[in-house]
């Protein structure tokens, strides 16, 4: 009898043992498939961001030559500028219409213009026609 009781908590505990390893066998599948999965994912983000690191270098490229651009047309602009001030210092009478156009745009009336600017009556009408706000 101890025997046959001995044999059956035998039976029992391989019985079990063997439950046991189906069950681990069945959770390391489980987490294999996880494992993949996620491989997948850290994969496609890999790609994904060297697809940004490459498009984030094209910007910065363009964003460069956009700079070396605008320092250029800075530069010009800065040119152009220069020349317009020494033409209108080289020609006196430059600044006087220069100055004319711009009292007109603060709202000068002819005789302001005549007496400020010196300029004839006839002048100084034309030029409040032509650039006063109408």
């Amino acid at each position: 009898m101890i025997g046959d009781e001995l044999l059956i908590a035998a039976l029992l505990y391989v019985i079990a043992c063997l439950g046991l390893v189906l069950y681990q066998q069945k959770q390391t599948r489980k987490l294999q498939a996880k494992i993949e999965a996620l491989t997948l994912l850290v994969k496609e983000s890999d790609r994904q961001r060297e697809a940004v690191k490459r498009e984030l270098q094209e910007l910065r490229t363009g964003t460069i030559g956009v700079g070396r651009r605008m320092l250029e047309l800075e530069k010009r602009v800065a040119k152009q500028d220069a020349r317009i001030d020494e033409t209108n210092q080289q020609d006196p009478q430059a600044r006087l219409y220069s100055r004319a156009m711009k009292m007109v745009a603060l709202g000068a009336g002819v005789e302001e213009l005549v007496k400020e600017c010196e300029l004839p009556k006839a002048e100084a009408e034309l030029l409040l026609r032509l650039h006063s706000k109408a």
